[in-house]
């Protein structure tokens, strides 16, 4: 029988006094992950993109390869982002001296309030989840860095420079994918960034501790991410997972590549409410052109816009889409990650284009929303649903 531990609220902690998964972190039995069955190694297949050419003339050739890898992936892995290896390894060291202090000390940094912008906690959302994750995390609000930076954890002591310093080249490599991206999809360049109101970007610091038994539990279940845009730092240990079809398929770490992914603001909002040209019908690829301000005719014409349901197919929200992912734990090894969530402010409106709306040949998909009200849903609903996105259907 797997043990009951009360008065131990951090995950870590509680393993230090049992060789065997609690009973509060056991999955039912038909929610367990088959992790005999998951592909480990097709996960080269996931694409990876060198960064180094993003702002030379092979600009467009890279723009390419992350449009399609956001068309049938999601899911992509890029080198040479501009991150300096020494900030990305000062990043994954101060994590871990954190999780190795004393249980005293971390524990001031502890709540269980999802609202908190600076909190230690486990699990995800341990006030609304019926079975807990084998997961503690550091929850860091982190734009503008000034704001939060202070709140943040002293211990380590270098723990608010080293940290502040990633945050920092994490948003500016968010902020050049958004533009990237943006113009994957034959918009300005600047369209994307603009959509987002004052931004927002949050990280959690993730510390999966080994597991006595992997197959019983998740580190976290299957879920899209609620953000527009995630940025992974991970150390060496895998445990990402992301499905394609009916198979769930290994991400592997690849030495000095972060992993990035779709998340569903990107699929809702940043493709449909931007288009400058939202109350007009264009007939020809070339109006388009001169409407949207895009000076590359070969996107357009690549693309086959020469008529509005056209636009409507490449640009909307069927386009682009968050994809399940899962994180998995071993028996061997911790594991830390990183993810960077780059975000709209949350008074930011997600509604769809009139573009996108023709009766009911294509009805609205989403009711007018702001972001902190998908946020508050999304914690509120916890990991119980992949995705809370048909809570905010019309109707």
């Amino acid at each position: 029988m797997a043990p009951t531990i009360a008065n131990k609220p951090l995950l870590t902690d509680l393993v230090a006094q049992t060789g065997q998964v609690p009973l509060s972190h056991v999955r039912p039995v038909g929610d367990r992950p088959d992790l005999a069955s998951v592909d480990n190694d097709s996960g080269a297949g996931i694409p990876l993109i060198d960064l180094k050419k993003l702002n030379g003339p092979e600009r467009r050739q890279v723009v390419e390869a992350i449009g399609r890898a956001c068309e049938s992936d999601g899911f992509f892995m890029v080198t040479n982002h501009g991150i300096p290896a020494g900030v990305v390894e000062g990043m994954l060291r101060v994590a871990r001296e954190f999780f190795h202090l004393p249980e005293s000390e971390r524990l001031k940094c502890y709540s269980d309030d999802p609202k908190k912008a600076i909190r230690l906690s486990t699990s995800f959302n341990v006030r609304t989840e019926k079975v807990s994750n084998w997961r503690d995390f550091l929850r860091l609000h982190c734009y503008p860095l000034e704001s939060f930076v202070d709140q943040w954890p002293s211990n380590p002591p270098s723990f608010r420079q080293v940290v502040g310093t990633y945050a920092t080249e994490a948003r500016a490599l968010a902020l050049r994918l958004l533009e990237a991206i943006s113009e994957s999809l034959g918009l300005e360049r600047s369209h994307m960034v603009a959509a987002m109101g004052k931004h927002a970007q949050h990280m959690a610091v993730n510390y999966y501790p080994p597991c006595p038994q992997p197959e019983l539990t998740y580190g976290l279940p299957g879920h899209k991410d609620p953000n527009a845009i995630t940025l992974l730092l991970q150390d060496g240990v895998s445990g990402l997972q992301v499905q394609r079809g009916d198979r769930w398929v290994a991400v592997n770490p690849v030495p000095g590549a972060l992993v990035i992914n779709i998340g569903d603001q990107m699929q809702v909002c940043f493709v449909l409410k931007l288009l400058p040209f939202a109350l007009l019908v264009v007939k020809d690829y070339r109006n388009l052109l001169l409407l949207a301000g895009h000076a590359d005719e070969q996107i357009c014409r690549r693309r086959r816009l020469t008529s509005s349901n056209n636009i409507l197919q490449a640009l909307s929200n069927d386009r682009y889409k968050s994809v399940l992912h899962r994180v998995i734990v071993n028996s061997e090894s911790e594991r830390i990650s990183v993810p960077t969530f780059y975000c709209p402010s949350p008074d930011a409106v997600i509604e769809p284009a009139d573009v996108l709306v023709d009766g009911d040949a294509h009805p609205v998909a989403y009711r007018p929303f702001t972001y902190q009200e998908y946020y508050d849903e999304f914690w509120n609903m916890g990991l119980q649903s992949a995705s809370c996105l048909d809570q905010f259907r019309p109707g």
